[in-house]
């Protein structure tokens, strides 16, 4: 019965972004997934996929594969595809990727940033002050991966970046940020206040300690998560 509700569950949450035109089968499968509205492990039944988008199972299958590369989904013989499910180490190792990549990232980005990416900044990180201030979890999980993101967009590193945003939607499916406690948001806030200060002053050297310390502080806040079996492979 709880497979079954799930997979009602998944295919009620698909959007066909092209009505009336050719389906964009993988790209509409993975934001569903991004979502963060079904929990790792959920199935994804292929048949009622294909059906909800009109076309064969063939374009249905080609997509999970590709989305399977992207560790994004499990697939288990004999069972079927299902979104990716991690164990906590494998989740924790994504954000030593995510940290050794932005730190590398950043050195470029304050060298190549201007007024502007110091106003988008300053805007995200306002967007996110006002989510704390509303105790809205989903919208601060979005402002903290859009104010990470343009930190290094300056940096001209666009392999880097690409790389850097793949490993962070591999955690997207359990949705952590959604799940801190209202304390450790405000603590990632004064995070990024720090941040934002040494970007906008140029200074380097600052900028990766704050980034160092940040990702320090979101490793010792995802250890509550360690042993939810909603979410990681025991």
């Amino acid at each position: 019965m709880q497979g079954t509700r799930r997979r009602s569950a998944f295919t009620a949450r698909l959007v066909n972004s092209t009505p009336g035109e050719q389906p964009h089968v993988i790209d509409d499968i993975r934001r569903a997934i991004l979502s963060g509205d079904e929990p790792p492990g959920t199935l994804i039944p292929i048949d009622a996929v294909a059906g909800f988008f009109g076309v064969s199972q063939i374009p249905v299958r080609e997509a999970l594969k590709v989305l399977t590369g992207e560790g994004l989904v499990d697939h288990t013989p004999n069972i079927g595809y299902s979104v990716a499910k991690l164990t906590f180490t494998e989740f924790r190792e994504l954000y030593d990727v995510r940290a050794a990549l932005e730190a590398a990232a950043l050195r470029e980005a304050v060298v190549h940033a201007t007024s502007i990416d110091d106003e988008l900044l300053t805007e995200s990180n306002a967007a996110m002050a006002a989510t704390i201030a509303a105790g809205d979890e989903r919208s601060y999980h979005l402002e903290s991966r859009r104010f990470h993101v343009a930190l290094l967009r300056p940096s001209r590193m666009d392999r880097l970046v690409h790389m850097y945003e793949a490993a962070w939607n591999i955690t997207e499916p359990a949705r952590p940020m959604a799940r801190v406690s209202a304390d450790g948001r405000v603590l990632f806030h004064d995070d990024h206040d720090r941040m934002l200060a040494a970007y906008v002053a140029r200074d380097a050297d600052r900028l990766v300690t704050e980034s160092a310390t940040h990702f320090e502080h979101l490793k010792a806040a995802i250890e509550a998560l360690r042993d939810d079996p909603d979410l990681f492979r025991q």
